[in-house]
């Protein structure tokens, strides 16, 4: 699709990410104090702020949170939108034995330590499912990842009676996935799905007959990069 979706510059920082923060500026900032009155030269001290200025600085980019309006509103019944930053390291279809018992087009996202980290809805609809399974924490490219790592599921069916199954996987980094989504609630594109901290992918697993839009390596926007359409049941 050529249309462009307008992005949004006013950026802020996610409500995941407040006690990590303000816990490592205070950490920060005590052994800064420390190493100031500990040591005759200052060495130390500017070379701890350094560091830790970069790695702080890294944390605080990994938790911006831009708010970003899907603008194509009158087109959103059968668009399908990237729920995550990052890029594009699946697309082909696979066997999906969990919940749908049939070949389903997979698209995978995998987010870096750089990306934004909110997750969005992919579709309008209804969350159908909700499910949390624990796990192992394989690198998130992996093609296992997709089986054995920790994950939150959550299924949508579009107001076409279609369902699309959302999944957050925990990467090697990643130790805690949070998930907004409510069974029962209705769920539209521009609302967050959840948040998933440090190192991470979303697999989206679609209808057969879903056009997709993307290609391997692709970067994606999440809730402004098209995926694909998909199929109207007639």
């Amino acid at each position: 699709m050529g249309k462009r979706i307008k992005k949004l510059k006013k950026i802020r920082l996610h409500h995941e990410g407040t006690d990590t923060l303000i816990f490592g500026l205070m950490f920060i900032v005590a052994i800064g104090i420390i190493l100031w009155r500990s040591f005759e030269t200052h060495i130390p001290f500017y070379c701890f702020i350094a560091v830790f200025g970069i790695i702080y600085g890294i944390v605080i980019n990994f938790f911006r949170c831009p708010i970003r309006i899907f603008d194509e509103k009158d087109e959103t019944e059968d668009i399908i939108v990237a729920p995550a930053d990052g890029k594009i390291v699946v697309v082909q279809e696979v066997e999906e034995n969990k919940y749908f018992h049939e070949k389903r087009m997979m698209v995978s996202i995998f987010m870096s330590l750089f990306n934004v980290h909110a997750n969005w809805f992919p579709v309008d609809g209804k969350v159908k499912l909700v499910h949390h399974q624990n796990g192992a924490f394989h690198k998130a490219w992996l093609p296992k990842a997709s089986e054995e790592n920790e994950m939150a599921d959550v299924i949508i069916e579009t107001p076409d009676g279609q369902q699309v199954l959302c999944r957050q996987i925990a990467g090697a980094m990643a130790r805690r996935i949070v998930t907004y989504a409510k069974e029962g609630e209705d769920c539209f594109i521009d609302e967050h799905l959840g948040f998933i901290k440090f190192g991470s992918r979303v697999d989206l697993y679609l209808p057969l007959g879903t056009e997709i839009n993307v290609k391997l390596g692709q970067t994606t926007t999440g809730n402004q990069t098209i995926i694909g359409k998909l199929k109207v049941n007639a």
